[in-house]
């Protein structure tokens, strides 16, 4: 079985952004890291940010900058993005495991 030997430190820093103080609800939160029960007008930047990052646009921050406000954009993206990323991480430290 592989170790990550950073997943304590990680795994702290994803429940900081998660958990901790904000301006959106942590369940918000959550939800955009996970990639499911998004509200339907974040869905489609939360897909992007999840399967292809770089696919993401001005126009996409643009169109849901006058609702959400940059504290609350910020933190949408953010956790979608370690959100992702751990779920990378974890589908790789599988194949290795496998391999």
């Amino acid at each position: 079985m592989i170790t990550d030997p950073h997943s304590v430190l990680r795994d702290q820093v994803l429940n900081q952004v998660l958990q901790g103080v904000g301006d959106t609800d942590p369940a918000l939160r959550k939800a955009v890291a996970e990639g499911s029960g998004i509200p339907a007008d974040l869905q489609e930047l939360v897909d992007k940010i999840h399967r292809h990052a770089y696919k993401v646009t001005d126009e996409d921050m643009a169109r849901l900058q006058a609702k959400y406000g940059d504290d609350k954009m910020f933190e949408i993206v953010v956790s979608a993005a370690l959100g992702a990323a751990r779920q990378r991480l974890v589908v790789g430290l599988a194949a290795l495991d496998a391999a």
